[in-house]
């Protein structure tokens, strides 16, 4: 299922509009949740990119540093097509610092350095900050206005975004092809697991999307806990849990399949199971790539949502979003782009 056949919250977008006109239309930065150590042999970068990818980054900070490209670490990829601010760790061993203003690639900036014990790992940060410009913007603002209202208190399906399923979505295909034997290479391998997981993730919140239990629950439920990995249940929805959900410190959730039976029971098992055993290709396979049942929350709550129209026709963005949310999964509610 595209991301253009995936299901609306609130109805179809009344809007138009250009993502991406400027990198700079879309800008991240990076929150990790924590301060440096101040000593230690990696050094912390706080660093700036603009239209390049976080991996070659990484590798040419190795090559500048003079280190092997393992000793390169960063907590999550953030997107080319944007200005892009996140921490890389560089373990130097014993080396001095190397002076980070020369660093010779000018769309790359190292914007400060300190010491830190620990190398930087996949995962480890508590979100990110987004600022995003919707150029041309087309339709009826006052709609709009109050979908962003909406958004603002219900929060948004919690959609896996188009990135993770590679150009023009082929990562799916390629994932069933080395479920039925097509040999990959072992980082190609990641990718394809993780499509393949998002697209039955995504195949069960749409249909929740169209029962309108994205953000409800269904007997059986699973909650997750909000901004972490940790869920519980499925037990009875009283008072307490009600008062939960609509704080936004839990929400329903769906699977990330693997190993083993879904722990959602009842209607909410009924569900992903029909969903996996439409996509029996892929839940196999995940299985027998010996990926084990982890859960992902239906909905995500913007934090800090403002907007405000630009001279232009122009729609300013700004919100924070828990690690592992896209920003486009916001954005496609509110405008088709």
């Amino acid at each position: 299922m595209s991301d253009l056949e995936l299901p609306y919250a609130y109805g179809n977008p009344s809007l138009t509009a250009v993502l991406r006109a400027h990198p700079e239309d879309f800008q991240v930065e990076e929150i990790l949740g924590y301060d440096a150590d101040g000593e230690g042999e990696h050094a912390l970068l706080w660093v700036e990119k603009r239209g390049s990818n976080t991996d070659w980054v990484a590798k040419e900070l190795a090559r500048f540093a003079g280190v092997p490209p393992l000793n390169v670490g960063y907590a999550g990829l953030k997107d080319r097509h944007a200005v892009t601010r996140q921490t890389f760790s560089v373990q130097l061993a014993g080396k001095p610092d190397p002076d980070w203003s020369t660093f010779p690639h000018a769309e790359v900036k190292v914007l400060a350095a300190t010491r830190h014990k620990r190398k930087l790992k996949r995962g480890a940060l508590r979100g990110n900050r987004f600022v995003l410009v919707l150029r041309d913007a087309q339709g009826d603002r006052g709609v709009a206005e109050q979908v962003l209202g909406q958004i603002a208190q219900r929060g948004v399906p919690n959609y896996f975004g188009e990135q993770r399923f590679g150009r023009e979505g082929g990562n799916v295909a390629q994932a069933r092809a080395m479920f039925a034997g097509r040999r990959v290479d072992r980082d190609k391998r990641h990718f394809l697991l993780s499509a393949a997981r998002s697209h039955i993730f995504n195949g069960v919140l749409a249909a929740r999307v169209e029962q309108g239990s994205w953000d409800s629950p269904m007997e059986g439920e699973i909650w997750a806990l909000d901004g972490s990995r940790s869920w519980f249940g499925p037990e009875p929805f009283d008072a307490v849990l009600s008062e939960r959900l609509a704080k936004g410190d839990i929400h329903p959730s769906g699977p990330l399949w693997g190993r083993g039976e879904t722990p959602a029971q009842a209607d909410a098992a009924a569900l992903e199971n029909a969903i996996a055993a439409a996509n029996a290709d892929l839940s196999d396979g995940l299985v027998a790539a010996k990926m084990d049942q982890e859960r992902r929350a239906l909905r995500m709550i913007p934090r800090n949502l403002n907007w405000r129209w630009l001279e232009g026709n122009a729609l300013e963005l700004s919100f924070e979003l828990p690690a592992g949310a896209y920003a486009t999964t916001v954005v496609r509610e509110l405008a088709r782009t």
